[in-house]
């Protein structure tokens, strides 16, 4: 029988990103940025599922190859239209409540995850979206790198059908802050971090990564965002690495990825 509840983690990834190509296939540590994704995803107590959602190019069979190899599912769909392929992989996994992941985020917390997807669980009906992130800044208190945005299939299924803009289509979730700007939460750490910058996006943003990575993992992923944290506490040069990054924006606004 079908679970009515089934948590499922869609994490988008191409190799056609704009600012680094191939981003999610360069190597930390031994492994792909994109391994590295999944193994720390892997982690969570509440996610049932992962689905790679990628392009039906073949410059994307490598990441269908990583998916095999690590034994995780991988949908394959538009490469411009990205709310479709989240709707269509969805829809065929028959997830209920949906985590958006980018794969340009190998340091996302999986214990941070738990808490935002549990906060959405515990609130259901009350919010039609739960984010750490959103497509602002003025919301944002932890590190650009973290992020994840909860909501059901079924708000999927209506921005699938609602969305008429490109930008809509292309960044999944936009349609739905603009249609549910009053029935967003906002998931919040007491002290604000959001000028960390954590993601991969650039060249300075590999580097910071690599010089994370380079400290704290020692073959298997037990650091989590206080333990970063501390670390730029104590090294607080490693903030100038890509402190100069501006986040890609559409319509003024910053992008929470370039996948």
């Amino acid at each position: 029988m079908p679970d009515k509840n089934k948590v499922g983690a869609i994490i988008q990834a191409r190799t056609g990103s704009s600012r680094l190509p191939g981003k999610v296939l360069k190597i930390l540590a031994g492994k792909t940025v994109l391994e590295h994704v999944i193994e720390r995803i892997r982690q969570s107590k509440v996610i049932g599922d992962i689905i790679i959602a990628t392009t039906e190019h073949e410059k994307d069979n490598s990441i269908d190859a990583i998916a095999t190899k690590v034994g995780v599912s991988c949908f394959r769909g538009s490469e411009d239209d990205v709310l479709s392929r989240y709707y269509y992989a969805a829809k065929e996994h028959a997830v209920k409540t949906v985590i958006r992941i980018t794969s340009d985020c190998p340091l996302i917390d999986p214990k941070l995850c738990d808490e935002v997807i549990s906060f959405y669980l515990q609130h259901h009906g009350q919010y039609v979206l739960v984010t750490n992130a959103g497509p602002g800044t003025e919301e944002r208190t932890y590190p650009r790198g973290l992020d994840l945005e909860v909501f059901s299939y079924n708000v999927l299924e209506e921005a699938f059908h609602g969305a008429t803009r490109n930008y809509q289509r292309e960044h999944v979730t936009p349609w739905i802050y603009e249609r549910y700007k009053d029935n967003i939460h906002y998931y919040k750490n007491d002290v604000d971090y959001s000028n960390y910058r954590w993601t991969l996006d650039t060249v300075e943003d590999y580097s910071l990564i690599r010089e994370i990575y380079g400290n704290l993992y020692r073959g298997e992923h037990n650091f989590y965002f206080a333990d970063i944290l501390r670390l730029f506490q104590e090294n607080p040069g490693l903030s100038l690495v890509n402190g100069h990054v501006i986040q890609k924006t559409y319509n003024g606004i910053p992008l929470n990825t370039d996948i």
